[in-house]
């Protein structure tokens, strides 16, 4: 069981609450996270990666455990805190301007 946490646009989108669960079969990186909760969660699919490459959108950020994971490569590996659901996997909107 993995939690996640999602921006308001995200769940005002998908009709859910702050924090989502979705199951993850193997090991627990930012692709396969992202892909369970597309997966159940299809009208997601292109809001937080692009359709075709499947990469990170810009303004988009994954936290988990504390960092800023973003810039990871998206197999590697997340922390067990995460896996075991102890901590939530946060996708949060970042906001530019000046």
């Amino acid at each position: 069981m993995i939690r996640i946490t999602l921006p308001h646009h995200l769940q005002t989108l998908a009709n859910c609450n702050r924090e989502v669960v979705v199951e993850v079969a193997g090991p627990v990186t930012q692709r396969s996270v992202l892909d369970a909760l597309e997966a159940r969660y299809p009208m997601l699919r292109g809001t937080v990666r692009e359709h075709v490459t499947l990469q990170r959108r810009p303004r988009v950020r994954f936290f988990a455990a504390g960092e800023d994971v973003s810039h990871q490569s998206p197999d590697v590996v997340l922390p067990a805190s995460i896996a075991c659901g102890a901590e939530a996997f946060m996708i949060v909107g970042a906001i530019s301007g000046g």
